[in-house]
């Protein structure tokens, strides 16, 4: 393995992380604002970062004689719809955290790489006996993690697993939009739309000042620069050499650095009945992504795609 593909693989481990402490970030951060000022102000902040890659990105473009063509209704449209889902995602995930661990939201987050496939039927595409397996494997978790012995599942637990659907909604307009879009500025403009929606739903059932948003400054802040701007930046980056199993392999750890940094962070903790659960249901997602490569030749891939 060349030096390349060791170096994008590092710096895809760096997102995971990024990205899992992003769980905490989210956590804290509503000890002093709600979770829809807190989500508005994270995904405004995101698109702001994003603005310094744009700009290099279409420099790059230019540089090399090409041109990036941009069709406004178009753009508005995918933007609009896709900031929606997120949106959807992001507020359920949110409110989710308010009733559930940070490790906990990371892993049933996670699931929305088993819903993929699983949306692929309402477009006649049925999936394999792998991802029926990885289904199975993934069910049989989140009743560990989520079902009590009294066969309940906690409010926040369910609103994660609502938010998994939407995200996989989200993953898949994206592969529908992306091809067609310069990613960057898609991504810019599906934040806008969900940092706005968010910021309305603010005004309207949360208490917004100042005050609440100074307090809230480090993990908004990390939410939106550090997880957003900074984590998405590796992953461009990155993705250019590592080998696509090696990005969705490295970036399935984010629910595991979630559960780790919720543990040294914030002293949260799992049964080992829960902690059975959370591997399974990271297995299960291993194996809905995988498993089809036992029938492809060995160069063929799995496409890796993320939810913020």
């Amino acid at each position: 393995m060349n030096t390349r593909i060791w170096k994008a693989d590092a710096m895809l481990l760096l997102t995971a992380l990024v990205w899992g402490a992003a769980f905490v970030a989210q956590r804290v951060g509503m000890n002093s604002v709600g979770p829809f000022t807190f989500n508005g102000v994270r995904f405004l902040l995101g698109a702001l970062a994003l603005l310094p890659l744009a700009w290099y990105q279409r420099n790059a473009v230019r540089n090399e004689g090409g041109r990036i063509d941009l069709e406004m209704s178009r753009y508005v449209r995918a933007c609009c719809i896709a900031g929606i889902f997120l949106f959807a995602g992001a507020s359920l995930q949110q409110v989710g955290l308010v009733w559930t661990t940070a490790g906990k939201a990371g892993f049933i987050t996670g699931l929305y790489v088993v819903f993929v496939p699983l949306f692929g039927l309402f477009a006649h595409h049925r999936p394999d006996t792998w991802t029926w397996f990885g289904v199975v494997l993934a069910a049989g978790g989140l009743f560990l993690l989520s079902v009590t012995e009294a066969f309940t599942i906690a409010f926040g637990d369910l609103l994660e697993l609502i938010g998994a659907v939407f995200w996989a909604g989200h993953v898949l307009l994206v592969g529908r939009y992306a091809a067609r879009l310069e990613p960057i500025s898609f991504s810019i403009g599906q934040f806008i739309v969900c940092g706005t929606l968010s910021l309305a739903m603010a005004f309207w059932r949360e208490s917004v000042s100042v005050a609440g948003l100074s307090e809230a400054l480090v993990p908004v802040a990390y939410g939106g620069l550090i997880s957003v701007g900074v984590g998405y930046t590796l992953q461009v980056v990155a993705q250019k050499d590592a080998l696509p199993a090696h990005a969705a392999i490295i970036l399935s750890l984010e629910a595991v650095f979630a559960a780790w940094t919720g543990r040294v962070l914030l002293g949260e903790s799992m049964s080992w009945r829960a902690t059975a659960g959370c591997v399974l249901m990271l297995a299960g997602c291993l194996l809905a992504q995988f498993g089809p490569l036992l029938k492809r030749s060995p160069t063929d891939e799995p496409e890796t795609t993320h939810s913020p």
